[in-house]
């Protein structure tokens, strides 16, 4: 069996500070949006996708720099706010099975975000969305991540906080189990995963072992 995690919201409580700092830039830019906004329309995606369909929505482009921008004030808040997730590291080593990190975000924001949260030692094997053509909710990234772990689709477990990731991980063939305990997961975010397709849905990283071990409910 190979584990497979989503990092932002999963890993790592990033989801809210994105958020915020996306849609302060935006806004300042002269694209209106709000926190609900950027959590609803592109939690789970990628860079590239959430800037295509901005600039397809508004008819006009971003500057050509924005990703940079973004990056480097996001990284800047990471570096002081940025905290793992409550329980997380006990849930991977309470798990024998290989493991690995399948992400929309780009390696740089990754390697910062287990760095940070001290979380780096426990994944050698890191897949981001840059890697694939098609990112979240295509199933590609996944698909990688199975074929450089040497794993079947069958015999892989995700585990994902956004509709995007389940329906990406679904699509590949793998079971999933949705999280719902990232600081941006609301009313009504476990039906949002079951309906997405997620096989169980956990509120707290202390029961991933038990869901790892029981059976799918579809």
């Amino acid at each position: 069996m190979l584990l497979i995690f989503d990092c932002d919201g999963v890993l790592v409580d990033s989801e809210l500070l994105a958020c915020e700092v996306d849609a302060d830039f935006l806004t300042a830019l002269g694209f209106p949006y709000t926190l609900n906004d950027i959590l609803r329309d592109f939690v789970g995606k990628s860079m590239k996708d959430m800037i295509a369909r901005i600039e397809e929505e508004h008819g006009r482009a971003l500057p050509a720099d924005f990703g940079a921008q973004i990056n480097e004030a996001l990284f800047q808040r990471f570096e002081t706010d940025l905290q793992a997730i409550p329980s997380i590291r006990e849930a991977i080593l309470a798990l024998p099975h290989p493991r690995c990190v399948a992400s929309s975000s780009t390696p740089e924001r990754i390697a910062l975000s287990l760095k940070v949260t001290g979380l780096e030692d426990l994944f050698g094997d890191v897949f981001s969305a840059t890697q694939v053509q098609r990112g979240k909710p295509a199933p590609d990234l996944f698909l990688l991540a199975a074929e450089r772990m040497n794993a079947h689709p069958r015999d892989c477990i995700v585990v994902e906080d956004s509709p995007a990731g389940v329906t990406g991980a679904v699509a590949a063939g793998m079971r999933v189990i949705g999280f719902i305990g990232g600081g941006h997961c609301g009313e009504g975010h476990a039906e949002r995963l079951l309906g997405a397709g997620a096989h169980d849905v956990i509120g707290h990283m202390r029961d991933l072992t038990d869901a790892v071990g029981r059976p799918s409910r579809t």
